[in-house]
């Protein structure tokens, strides 16, 4: 049974999915600075104290909260030899009559490239597909973003469509691309008799 109460700890070949912990500041703040070029194309403009404690303090504090609350999962991927290599955060929870949820993921630039985050996407999949009782996932990317739209179609996501000024990006409102992932034993049934 899926019990917010405990924090979550997913366990892949290569790695651990799990929540961010204030001692994880040093390995973060390194890996966004390092991959700061290879991320900025993909991600909000980020704030002046981005990479400050502070800011990682809160992004702890929200994500024991979002947890506990049940609104999102928020997870850090670490290697079995303790590296961090990103992070991928599945937002947006949904109850009720639509059981869905919206998937979001950074990897680090040293790690890309290498199969991690396709990892990361199927082990939160299953997680919310299993435990967390969920229906569908969502995702959306840039058309471009040929990497992350490979993983998500690696990882059983479905092309939908377009959304149009979708995100700010980089400093600009930006079209996305949007996938889903829908739980098989559901599709097309339901529970009236």
């Amino acid at each position: 049974m899926f019990n917010r109460r405990r924090p979550p700890r997913l366990e892949t070949e290569r790695m651990v999915l799990r929540l961010p912990a204030h001692g994880d500041f040093e390995a973060w703040a390194g890996l966004r600075a390092r991959s700061r070029d290879f991320l900025s194309p993909w991600e909000p403009v980020w704030a002046v104290d981005h990479l400050s404690k502070k800011s990682f303090t809160n992004r702890v504090y929200w994500a024991q909260r979002a947890n506990r609350n049940g609104t999102a999962l928020p997870l850090f991927l670490v290697r079995h030899d303790g590296t961090l290599l990103g992070a991928i955060t599945l937002d947006n929870i949904r109850r009720g009559p639509a059981q869905s949820a919206t998937i979001g993921y950074w990897i680090g630039e040293p790690y890309a490239r290498q199969g991690f985050m396709r990892e990361a996407i199927d082990a939160l999949v299953n997680h919310a597909f299993g435990l967390m009782d969920l229906s569908r996932i969502e995702a959306a990317c840039l058309p471009e973003n040929v990497a992350s739209r490979g993983a998500l179609e690696r990882a059983g996501f479905k092309y939908e469509g377009v959304a149009q000024s979708y995100l700010q990006i980089n400093g600009r409102w930006r079209n996305h691309v949007l996938y889903s992932n829908l739980r098989s034993d559901r599709r097309g049934k339901t529970e009236v008799r």
